[in-house]
């Protein structure tokens, strides 16, 4: 059975720890490998200071039949570039009904891209969204901690326990029972 890829696609002061549960549960399971994905081959430092390889650039990625999902983690770069080159290969994916996740700052780039100007949505606040120029989605915004429309999981800054939950779901990285005891004994505590 050939691996598939999930890629972590990554700007400079990405926020590592909204990514961290969903990265390190799918590198648990054999079929799937993530792969780091950024505009340039030079690292990129997150805001806990980690720095990270990058596996591959935007502009040289091919391999999207054997892409499974292209998760998004939030941080500060998100709003002060519009990042156009990341759009556009995110478009791409979706040629090849590839599922975005994304969190925080990246639900914002997303919607300033028109990404959810027509699916249901959530970010950290709808005022985010709404001083974007380039977004037009207010009537599909939802206040949740995660939102999932048309291969598309958005979710805010307090939900990366939900994220991954979601994200293990889609990928189906085990019984919907464990991805649950997953979650539960993450969110809730090992002593409750």
């Amino acid at each position: 059975m050939q691996t598939k890829e999930v890629l972590l696609l990554l700007t400079d002061r990405w926020a590592d720890w909204e990514a961290a549960y969903a990265i390190a549960g799918i590198n648990s399971v054999p079929q799937y490998t993530v792969k780091t994905i950024a505009v340039t081959h030079e690292p990129k430092v997150s805001i806990g200071g980690l720095r990270t390889e990058i596996d591959y650039t935007i502009e040289r990625y091919h391999n999207f039949e054997n892409l499974e999902m292209l998760i998004l983690p939030g941080g500060f770069a998100w709003q002060e570039d519009r990042h156009d080159e990341i759009a556009n290969f995110i478009r791409k994916a979706q040629e090849f009904h590839v599922p975005v996740a994304a969190i925080c700052g990246a639900t914002i780039f997303l919607g300033k891209h028109g990404f959810l100007d027509e699916i249901k949505h959530t970010g950290d606040e709808l005022e985010l969204f709404q001083k974007e120029r380039g977004y037009s989605g207010e009537n599909c915004y939802v206040s949740a901690q995660i939102v999932v429309d048309n291969g598309i999981i958005t979710a805010n800054e307090t939900a990366a326990i939900d994220f991954a939950h979601t994200i293990f779901g889609l990928l189906k990285i085990d019984t919907n029972e464990e991805i649950d005891a997953w979650r539960d004994h993450f969110k809730y505590g090992m002593v409750q």
